[in-house]
């Protein structure tokens, strides 16, 4: 059939791939292409690859390039030799992959793999939704309520509900009417154990689900309406009161960091920048009532760190740290008087304290320029305090193109960002590219977060490829894992995500966004000449930042070397 064809094609007079002027052209064309590769964010990174390194590199690729023909691809059944109906393909959305990808390969080296820092996290979305709730209910004096009575689904999915500690005793708490009928008087307390065993749609079992439910963003959220994104962010924001009323009584919040802290290490990870809003309560063991500063709140947290950094799963941590955040839509003397609050707590926990952020949906919040004379009045107080607040802003978290929320980019630049947060619709903005490189700004990538948000459809539609070809500094971040359905914490998710469904993201690119996550970490306060010093120097800095970075060029290498021998089957370099 071969020959045939070739007979053909030289009767009619078509020109054959060896010839020259063809080969010329071919040869022309990889040029380009490798051109295009030179401005890549990971170019010069894959230059400084040893050899071992380099054949793990392919090895892995070619790991990708297998599972994707033979595991995401839609086939037969075999158990009834029909089409199957499942959603397969390289880059498929993450809660279709989800169960499947935790049995590749690709996911056995990624998980091994050491993963630097992880700088977008907001706390209260990592811990473990089903600990969460067991906690509610091993922890003595948890009780329930709700702002009005619970009598139909939708009001089990929207009234307000909240977790509260209290003293007094069972008898006179167990003889509040049921929360689940109209005598409920608002408010009320109820015991957990009994909101949970009269519960009328499955007794405890229902309740769990009813409350992991409102705690989480299921695929039935994310996938299967057709809302905006303004649809699934209201959604989204109603899950943080719940999950905070149960984590910020003190018992809770140990037992949950404790784990918490543990799966991350576990993961790879060695630094941890968390973002948390201070618009909770706290209370300590037994109080019934909150905390007047978060002080208390505070120095349990640096009491944790440092405990879990005794043990043998946190001995290789370096430190955790709080990026103090919040809410972009509040009034401006409720900013301010956070502020306050975020200098004065910094003051009091100097090496806790790093930075500030806006948090809250950018569409419906105010943007950066609205708050303009706050954010300088800020950066004038912390001068005047004699302390060191960088910005770390949320921006262009959107789908829009030149309005006011996407227009949060130019602002967050002006202002000294170090990093921003998602920066989703930078790859619209060429000067604002240019800027970013620059100035030295990395942007805190969250791929799934943006899918299941509803701002891309898949990995696939993401705009990093995009920021990476240009050479942006990048790092991959996970934003809200628990809420977002992860099932378990660290960054694993995200960069089998990356590695899978993007062709140019290799074992390389992936390597090249862990040393930006050390390069651009805020291990220590530092001014902005000193920032950009240690950033611009890297791995060949002498100080934190090139030590660690150093560190971690150490434990690449031992991993690269682990993916050779585990793998050697893949490795045809000989």
């Amino acid at each position: 059939m071969g020959d045939k064809n070739i007979e053909w094609e030289l009767e009619e007079g078509i020109p054959q791939v060896e010839d020259p002027f063809i080969q010329q052209y071919l040869n022309g064309r990889e040029a380009l292409i490798a051109e295009e590769q030179k401005r890549r964010h990971d170019a010069t990174f894959r230059k400084t690859l040893s050899p071992i390194a380099a054949r793990a590199c392919k090895i892995v690729s070619q790991i990708r390039a297998q599972e994707q023909d033979e595991v995401w691809t839609t086939g037969l059944d075999e158990a009834t030799a029909h089409q199957s109906d499942e959603i397969l393909y390289p880059g498929v959305m993450f809660h279709h992959a989800k169960g499947r990808m935790e049995k590749t390969k690709l996911w056995k080296i990624v998980e091994r793999m050491p993963k630097g820092s992880l700088l977008h996290a907001h706390m209260d979305a990592m811990f473990d939704i089903d600990f969460l709730i067991d906690q509610a209910f091993s922890t003595p004096g948890m009780h329930f309520k709700s702002e009005k009575p619970l009598l139909t689904k939708k009001d089990y999915e929207e009234v307000p509900i909240k977790f509260q500690f209290s003293s007094q005793p069972l008898s006179a708490s167990d003889a509040t009417p049921s929360i689940w009928t109209e005598a409920y008087e608002t408010s009320s307390l109820v015991p957990v154990q009994k909101a949970a065993s009269s519960f009328p749609q499955g007794g405890e079992a229902g309740f769990r689900d009813m409350i992991r439910n409102r705690c989480m963003l299921t695929p039935e959220h994310s996938y299967n309406h057709y809302h905006g994104v303004d649809a699934i962010w209201s959604i989204f924001t109603r899950t943080f009161p719940v999950i905070n009323s149960i984590l910020n009584y003190e018992p809770i919040f140990r037992a949950c960091f404790r784990r918490m802290m543990t799966q991350l290490a576990a993961d790879g990870i060695r630094y941890v920048e968390f973002r948390i809003a201070f618009v909770f309560e706290y209370r300590r063991e037994g109080s019934d009532k909150p905390e007047e500063s978060y002080d208390e709140f505070c120095r349990v947290l640096e009491e944790e760190i440092e405990s879990f950094k005794s043990t043998d799963e946190g001995k290789h941590f370096y430190e955790a740290r709080i990026i103090w955040t919040t809410i972009r839509s509040f009034s401006n003397e409720m900013i301010v008087d956070n502020m306050k609050k975020c200098i004065t707590t910094k003051q009091n926990f100097p090496d806790l304290i790093c930075g500030f952020d806006l948090v809250g949906q950018e569409d419906l919040g105010r943007p950066l320029v609205d708050l303009i004379p706050l954010l300088f009045w800020f950066r004038k107080q912390c001068a005047e305090e004699e302390v060191d607040l960088p910005f770390f802003f949320h921006a262009g978290e959107c789908l829009g193109d030149g309005d006011a929320t996407d227009h949060n980019l130019f602002d967050a630049i002006l202002l000294g960002t170090r990093r921003i947060g998602h920066g989703f619709s930078l790859y619209k903005h060429p000067l604002l590219i240019d800027l970013v490189k620059e100035k030295k700004i990395m942007v805190e990538c969250c791929p799934i977060s943006n899918e299941i948000l509803r701002l891309a459809s898949s990995i696939k539609t993401h705009p990093l490829p995009a920021l990476l070809s240009r050479g942006v500094p990048v790092s991959l971040c996970n934003d809200d894992p628990a809420i977002l359905g992860h099932g378990r914490n660290g960054l694993t998710h995200d960069f089998w995500q990356s590695l899978q469904g993007l062709q140019n993201v290799d074992l390389a690119g992936l390597a090249m966004m862990v040393q930006n996550s050390l390069r651009w970490s805020c291990f220590e306060d530092q001014s902005t000449a000193e920032w950009k010093s240690e950033v611009t120097e890297g791995i060949l800095g002498q100080g934190l930042k090139g030590t660690r970075l150093r560190e971690w060029c150490s434990d690449f290498e031992k991993f690269c070397e682990w993916v050779v021998l585990e793998f050697a089957e893949f490795d045809d370099s000989d």
